[in-house]
């Protein structure tokens, strides 16, 4: 049953300051509305209890890559296509660029935007096991104030965020301290195009010798918003790379996730690919 057009009102100012004193003005009634490539199959299906909208999509305040010295600074609105064209995050953090190629079609990527893809809060979105991986920091700005977030912790729970009713994503911070660190991202669905991740896996580790100096490992599809795998990591922090210790890591990981049977996948299998994907990006560092 598609949704009853005349019930919906998007209404797009022409600058930010008007978009946010329209979404301050009744908190929770004026919802934000970017690319909309996940609102409109909600629209489509008739399934979006949502009825006000305000488009952010004409505001380039929010759009474009700026790099200094030690962040590169993401508007909310870039989309995934330029994401995968630019060259320092080719060069930097190709995980999220990989994240970006594999998100649906080029239509999505076109349309699709980083923030968007944050504030959905879907524990199956594929950009954000790279961001937790990457230590990002989201920069919230509401008609009051401007809060830097570290994104670990942002998410609360299923399609809880801190994100207060009168604030918008504004751009996603990522440190330039990750050179040296050996990268790995996997996406795991049904098919290698269009599908919606059973398992999304990003990983970065830093080796003094044969020793792992630092880890960080995230996970999507395996809670019920994506993790940040700290038990798995402290398993590893500090020691080599050896039978035993990808043993200790694997057990470790139960404690972070807790996947579950859905129409996608089953607890069993995500729990097997999960620790499959750890032993796979260490027995690489070798």
């Amino acid at each position: 049953m598609r949704s009853n057009v005349p019930a919906f009102q998007l209404v797009a100012p022409k600058t930010l300051d008007l978009a946010l004193q329209m979404i301050s003005s009744e908190p929770g009634v004026w919802k934000p509305f970017a690319g909309g490539t996940d609102l409109m199959v909600l629209f489509e299906a008739g399934k979006l209890t949502h009825e006000r909208f305000v488009s952010i999509w004409q505001l380039d305040e929010l759009r474009g890559i700026e790099v200094d010295d030690e962040y590169v600074r993401i508007g909310a609105l870039t989309t995934y296509a330029e994401i995968r064209a630019d060259e320092i995050m080719q060069k930097e953090f190709p995980m999220l660029c990989q994240a970006a190629a594999e998100t649906g079609g080029l239509a999505i990527q076109n349309r699709g935007t980083l923030g968007g893809n944050i504030v959905n809060g879907s524990p199956a979105a594929d950009s954000p096991p790279a961001l937790l991986v990457y230590e990002a920091e989201l920069e919230l700005i509401s008609t009051k104030s401007v809060r830097l977030v570290p994104y670990t912790g942002f998410h609360l729970g299923y399609k809880k965020m801190d994100l207060r009713e009168d604030e918008l994503v504004q751009a996603i911070r990522i440190p330039r301290a990750i050179s040296g660190w050996r990268q790995q991202y996997r996406k795991v669905g049904t098919r290698k195009a269009q599908a919606i991740s059973k398992v999304c896996f990003a990983a970065a580790a830093l080796m003094d010798g044969d020793t792992i100096k630092d880890v960080r490992f995230a996970m999507g599809s395996v809670a019920p918003m994506v993790v940040r795998c700290s038990h798995a990591e402290a398993a590893l922090r500090g020691g080599p790379v050896s039978t035993a210790t990808i043993k200790d890591a694997k057990a470790a990981l139960s404690t972070d996730i807790t996947p579950i049977d859905d129409i996608r996948s089953t607890l069993r299998y995500r729990q097997m690919v999960a620790e499959n994907l750890i032993e796979d990006f260490l027995e690489s560092l070798l």
